[in-house]
């Protein structure tokens, strides 16, 4: 989606199966002890039901405001969403540069509203211990909406690493019917046709690709990448695709913990081969100059000056960056063209990691409990999140206004008016900016006939290729117990500050990968052998629970 939902640092994960959480969880836990907080909350609440409260409700919620869609008090979202449910909410406003500080702090202090969205797991394990938020698992068959998707869509396995040693998860994550990849590479198509070049289907095709480009154009970088800030490799998109096709989370993919399904067992993700490998690649392309060295440091304005100028041909993107900005970065060059490749295959094959079917999701205060109004918010999150009804609604907004027909079959139609990402890019009103519909705060995740009303034709062939390919399994779950976390949270950073420092000289040429035996010595000396010993200590665990 757009730049602020980066998905930097995260890892998917999942708990065990939403019913069974619900079963086995303890004390005040089960929705059967809720008496005196159901106050506005419907009887019979079920999957499909509209929900509407029975008496004016009021919640507060922590809202990001995008930059690209700053929010308004009057978007026509939210006196339609109180109408709708008689519930009305009280954002508190957060810039996205200031949104995961301000979370920390508020959420911390205890003085965080009671929604708490826009949170990619693990970040959400640090206000457990605390007990700032809920054991949303707990209470999970309040939200018939949210498990039907989970159970119909066969979710429990992607589910399991959101799972904490107590065998609750304390993320509410937005659920996707099926993987959904979006970041790519954006290509001058007409660079590629004057140079008689295929689209590349391989990240060595990419490279063979790039060679040509730097034979007809050899005082240029081929390729000059934007997101990259702050300027690390933690927080970089072409480390993260090109990571796929190795099999490894890097880049802003980062996941610390690679399953070894041969070995049968955890190993750290930044010492493993598949990683060097990766490296190597990488390095090659900067060594050839085919590469912009700071691709890994520069900030997008300057990025996308690079590729409006025709400096550079080839930078990452996703769907919507391609429409909004790509080909609006491009339209001063005569005959400049540009289309996103179907994502390159490395070592992996045609296949795709398992991790895109959940989403950032929602956490709630823990303050939540103690209002009588407690198990209507639930319905309502319930409702607003994970119905078919509330994700079209949050997403496109109101039939016959905003636009018209279904997702279902086919006949979905976004009144021509208005314009969103690729759809209706003259018209003189905006979704986002006008209206407050499709904001990333709520609407994500869904079916993938909805997903699929997002796209343009384009894009759908891309999906469309996307979908032929395999989806790789689940890794197993690995929950730590606190005094575990505490532990590998102070490993893992000194860890992962070291895997991007090297990273970044490896990639730029600055230490030779003949040190890589080297380099994982060093990263034994900061605990390496003792954090996958305690990962794999949980996963025996885990395992034996099964």
């Amino acid at each position: 989606m757009v730049q602020l939902s980066r998905r930097q640092l995260l890892a998917a994960a999942g708990a065990a199966a939403v019913a069974g959480l619900a079963a086995c969880s303890d004390g005040d836990s089960d929705s059967g002890n809720l008496d005196g907080k159901r106050a506005g909350a419907m009887d019979g609440f079920k999957a499909g039901d509209q929900f509407k409260a029975t008496e004016p409700l009021k919640f507060s919620i922590m809202l990001l405001s995008n930059q690209a869609y700053p929010y308004k008090a009057d978007w026509p979202f939210w006196a339609e969403l109180t109408k709708r449910t008689n519930v009305t909410l009280e954002p508190v406003a957060v810039p996205g540069s200031d949104y995961n500080q301000k979370r920390s702090v508020m959420v911390s202090a205890g003085n965080a509203p009671l929604l708490i969205p826009k949170t990619y797991h693990p970040s959400e394990e640090a206000y457990i211990a605390g007990g700032a938020i809920l054991a949303v698992s707990d209470y999970a068959d309040l939200m018939p909406n949210y498990t039907d998707k989970v159970n119909r869509w066969n979710l429990k396995a992607n589910l399991d690493t959101y799972a904490q040693e107590d065998g609750k998860y304390y993320l509410l994550p937005g659920v996707h019917e099926g993987v959904w990849q979006d970041y790519s590479l954006a290509m001058r198509s007409d660079i590629l046709t004057k140079l008689n070049l295929a689209v590349p289907k391989t990240w060595d095709e990419v490279a063979s690709t790039l060679r040509e480009m730097k034979k007809a154009y050899p005082n240029q970088y081929p390729l000059s990448d934007r997101w990259s800030t702050p300027p690390q490799p933690g927080g970089n998109a072409l480390i993260s695709i090109v990571g796929q096709g190795y099999g490894v989370n890097a880049g802003w993919s980062w996941n610390p913990a690679f399953w070894d399904a041969n070995a049968g067992k955890f190993a750290f993700t930044g010492a493993t081969e598949q990683y060097r490998q990766m490296l190597q690649y990488l390095a090659g392309l900067v060594s050839e100059k085919l590469v912009d060295p700071e691709s890994f440091t520069q900030t997008d304005d300057n990025a996308r000056q690079k590729f409006a100028s025709g400096k550079s041909f080839v930078m990452c993107c996703n769907a919507q960056t391609l429409v909004k900005e790509a080909r609006k970065d491009i339209a001063k060059l005569p005959g400049a063209t540009v289309t996103k490749i179907p994502l390159p295959m490395g070592p992996m094959g045609a296949s795709l990691p398992p991790d895109n079917r959940l989403e950032n999701g929602l956490m709630i205060s823990r303050k939540a409990l103690e209002n009588k109004n407690f198990v209507a918010l639930m319905q309502f999150v319930d409702w607003l999140w994970y119905s078919d009804a509330g994700q079209m609604f949050s997403r496109w907004g109101i039939e016959g206004e905003t636009y018209s027909g279904k997702v279902e079959d086919a006949s979905f139609k976004l009144d021509p008016k208005i314009k969103w990402s690729g759809l209706n890019p003259g018209a003189a009103k905006d979704l986002q900016v006008d209206y407050g519909f499709s904001n990333g705060v709520f609407a994500y995740g869904g079916s993938t006939a909805m997903l699929n009303s997002q796209f343009s034709d384009e894009e759908k062939v891309f999906q469309a290729e996307m979908h032929k390919r395999e989806i790789r399994p689940v890794p197993p779950g690995h929950p730590l117990t606190v005094e575990e976390r505490e532990q590998a949270t102070l490993q893992e950073a000194a860890l992962h500050d070291h895997v991007d420092q090297q990273t970044l000289k490896f990639i730029l040429g600055q230490r030779p990968l003949s040190e890589w035996d080297a380099y994982v010595a060093e990263l034994k000396g900061k605990g390496l052998d003792q954090y996958v010993g305690t990962m794999n200590k949980a996963y025996e665990r885990f395992k034996e629970k099964k």
